[in-house]
């Protein structure tokens, strides 16, 4: 069994990672910057049975290069899952910064696996991207993902870079609850049919993450769902996977942010035992 470092491990999917961590025997340590009881109850929708209780906490600020090598330091993992990210999306000194200071720690000494995502393309490509296309980041975000990318494969070349795209999670995931608070009016806005994403769930992508931790494949893969939707499709799924009306959500087009940033995943599903769901049989699932 390994000892397991995950960082942001009171988000969703640093959650759902060290759940399953642990529920295959690993020791797991979590990353945290928030009071760590305080994230565990915000959090409880994404957790099964008591394994916060055998999740140790380490509170660090990934921003802090001194810090998240001393932690680095004294862990002294087998293994570092980088799920952190800002709070902000557009916290660059977290999202590109952060992601550097754990690869310095990491170096050639500690398996590294770094979640980055289909953010880094512009979405102009008309076609799947695939593992060597170069990033074209047209927002800050994405911007902040592929300078991370490249930190993380030039400090740390035996990393594992995981492109990802929208993660789902049965409820209180970030698209999943743009869309409940659209739909209950408590923002305004609508979700984009010109938005095209692979949508995954956040089981299959930890799943996943696992495995490639427990493996020896290095660079960049692509893990994603195999079904192409449009955000404001996606929002109709969630809604009618919870047995709501989709009737009020807006569609719209020309949101500024990518277009179709489609991952091709044909490198993964041949790598990978974990069977990536698409979204049209996860929504159904629940």
């Amino acid at each position: 069994m390994a000892r397991i470092l995950i960082t942001g491990a009171t988000g969703s999917l640093g959650r759902r990672v060290a759940t399953l961590a642990v529920a295959a025997g690993h020791t797991v340590l979590g990353t945290h910057v928030r009071p760590w009881i305080e994230a565990v109850d915000r959090g409880r929708g994404v957790t099964e049975g008591k394994a916060d209780a055998v999740i140790s906490p380490v509170r660090v600020d990934i921003r802090d290069r001194d810090a998240v090598r001393d932690v680095v330091d004294a862990v002294r993992p087998d293994l570092v899952i980088h799920t952190a990210a800002g709070r902000d999306r557009n916290d660059w000194a977290a999202n590109a910064d952060g992601a550097a200071n754990v690869a310095l720690a990491c170096g050639e000494r500690v398996r590294l696996v770094h979640v980055s995502s289909d953010a880094i393309f512009s979405g102009r490509a008309g076609r799947e991207y695939t593992e060597d296309d170069r990033p074209d980041p047209i927002y800050p975000y994405g911007a902040a993902k592929a300078a991370a990318e490249t930190a993380v494969r030039a400090i740390a070349p035996g990393a594992v870079v995981v492109r990802t795209s929208l993660i789902i999670a049965d409820g209180g995931g970030g698209h999943e609850q743009l869309t409940y608070d659209l739909l209950a009016g408590r923002v305004d806005g609508a979700l984009f049919t010109d938005e095209i994403r692979k949508p995954i769930h956040v089981d299959d992508l930890a799943d996943a993450l696992l495995e490639l931790g427990g493996g020896d494949v290095s660079g960049v893969v692509h893990v994603a769902g195999p079904d192409a939707v449009s955000r404001y499709d996606l929002g109709v799924l969630v809604a009618r996977r919870d047995g709501l009306d989709p009737g009020p959500l807006r569609a719209a087009t020309g949101s500024g942010r990518p277009g179709d940033v489609r991952l091709g995943i044909g490198p993964a599903t041949g790598l990978l035992r974990t069977r990536l769901r698409g979204a049209y049989e996860f929504m159904r699932a629940r």
